[in-house]
């Protein structure tokens, strides 16, 4: 058996907002949907809001009227439990504690029949853990929808370490059916989309703790430069400090405290002063009724060199050449064994971020990795104190003719965008390698899960197949934590390249 018949009826218990969105997809979907709650009267409440929510799609000729009706009669609140019985799939969706989710989906086990696919949508418990309690756990599988349900397409379908397979494929064709992008993941802390979107948040947090850069600064970069929809602090503002916070502690103690996770504490000091982000006000920045939102560093405007050395053919940003020939900026080429860089008129160069500081060289200012040097619209520098005042103004000036903001950040190695793709990188091949998914479904999941311009074997493809390696080593060597130690996985992978290439090294 595939899927779910439109003749089963579905169950969500909690009826929460994700519960209430859960209930909502399925119903629209075709469903006979129940709803329970624990506290008396929740469930009638639910079902009134989804009526309300289904009202605004006639509205917005999403659905029509009479569909709208029709699914309205599918809707019924329970009262007990055992008025779940005939349910062909049970949703739960309550507290996120063990215990609670154990209990409840024990209670369940013996009121269903033996075919009643029963579905956890926890977001950082174990699916394990939570069918270790049950009878005959093969049947509960993970559902992790992404908030609102309605509107995400992503469905993470998790299968623990006793999931059977056909309970995994029965949730994975239903979801589909639903009309969502389900995704194939293995039971491990965080999925996919929670385990690898962590550098997104830590390195942003990273430089800014390192005093390197402001929020306003550093989400602007990650926006107009890296082509994100959103910068992290402004993100964890919507999300909730708290809980991304929460998640951000889950998934590292969940690895047994490994420092490829390690929360922020520039974080775990917001979430300790209330300062939750949107919902309570104030978080990275402020949402009372007067509040201003900081502007960006943004570079005064400097002249544009009249000429500039390319030494190599810049890698990743070998666009940059054509666009600086556009502006009228002369490009001379040399052809360069020992790396790629541009040379400014006053001797010093310019380089594409790679692990290493400005500090170690006589006169270097690196530039960010941009998604798209093109239509790009901000470009980050990076300095030292020894950072000849010459250099610096020549490659703003040089960025401003190609029509780009510019913003000068401190002397961090990997700079903002480059060390967060390369993390993201390294962490989806250690998945892969582990089992914890398809290349495939990992880029698809962070695609729609956190709408990322491209997935980390998108970028890795693009940017060539030992650049993340060679930036992580790069940084590992300046931060021997092990926090950006390559992964074997990636290793291999770069090794391979370099092998097949002929390289001894």
């Amino acid at each position: 058996m595939t899927g779910l018949d439109l003749s089963s009826p579905v169950a969500v218990v909690g009826t929460g907002t994700m519960g209430q969105g859960i209930a909502q997809v399925a119903l629209v979907a075709g469903h006979l949907v129940r709803l329970y709650d624990a506290v008396p009267g929740r469930a009638g409440e639910a079902a009134a809001a989804i009526g309300a929510r289904l009202d605004r799609l006639v509205e917005k000729d999403r659905l029509t009227g009479a569909e709208r009706d029709a699914a309205r009669a599918r809707l019924l609140p329970a009262e007990s439990p055992a008025e779940l019985a005939d349910c062909g799939l049970i949703v739960e969706a309550v507290l996120e504690r063990l215990d609670v989710k154990q209990d409840l989906l024990r209670e369940l086990e013996n009121i269903v029949t033996e075919d009643c696919l029963l579905a956890t949508n926890t977001s950082s418990l174990s699916v394990t853990a939570i069918g270790g309690a049950l009878r005959a756990p093969g049947r509960l599988v993970g559902l992790h929808f992404f908030n609102p349900a309605p509107l995400l397409p992503l469905v993470e379908v998790v299968s623990g370490f006793a999931t059977d397979v056909s309970s995994a494929t029965r949730a994975y064709e239903m979801a589909r059916a639903w009309g969502k992008t389900p995704v194939a993941c293995a039971d491990t802390p965080g999925f996919i989309v929670n385990r690898i979107a962590r550098p997104f948040y830590a390195e942003a947090f990273a430089v800014h703790e390192a005093q390197a850069a402001d929020p306003a600064t550093i989400d602007a970069v990650l926006r107009e430069c890296g082509g994100f929809r959103m910068g992290a602090f402004e993100l964890t503002d919507l999300i909730g400090q708290d809980v991304n916070e929460s998640v951000s502690h889950s998934v590292w103690q969940s690895f047994f405290q490994d420092v490829r996770f390690t929360p922020s504490l520039a974080q775990r000091r917001l979430v300790e002063s209330g300062r939750l982000g949107r919902k309570s006000g104030h978080g990275w920045y402020e949402y009372g009724a007067d509040a201003e939102r900081p502007e960006p560093h943004t570079a005064e405007p400097r002249r544009a060199p009249a000429y500039v050395v390319a030494e190599g053919d810049l890698g990743p940003a070998a666009e940059l050449l054509g666009l600086i020939h556009e502006a009228g900026i002369q490009v001379r080429q040399e052809d360069e064994d020992h790396g790629s860089r541009l040379v400014l008129p006053g001797g010093g160069q310019l380089a594409l971020a790679d692990g290493q500081t400005s500090v170690e060289f006589r006169d270097v200012v690196y530039f960010d990795l941009a998604l798209d040097y093109r239509s790009a619209t901000r470009i980050a520098l990076s300095a030292s104190q020894d950072t000849s005042p010459q250099t610096v103004a020549e490659a703003i000036g040089l960025f401003q003719a190609l029509g780009k903001t510019v913003s000068v950040i401190g002397d961090v190695p990997g700079m903002i965008v480059a060390r967060a793709v390369a993390r993201i990188i390294d962490l989806a091949h250690d998945a892969v390698a582990k089992g914890v998914a398809t290349e495939e479904d990992i880029d698809t999941a962070m695609r729609l899960g956190v709408n990322y311009p491209l997935g980390p074997f998108e970028w890795s493809r693009r940017l060539g197949r030992s650049w993340a390696y060679d930036l992580l080593d790069d940084l590992h060597l300046r931060d021997p934590s092990g926090r950006y130690a390559p992964s074997l996985a990636l290793y291999r992978h770069a090794y391979a390249t370099d092998k097949r290439e002929g390289s001894t090294s």
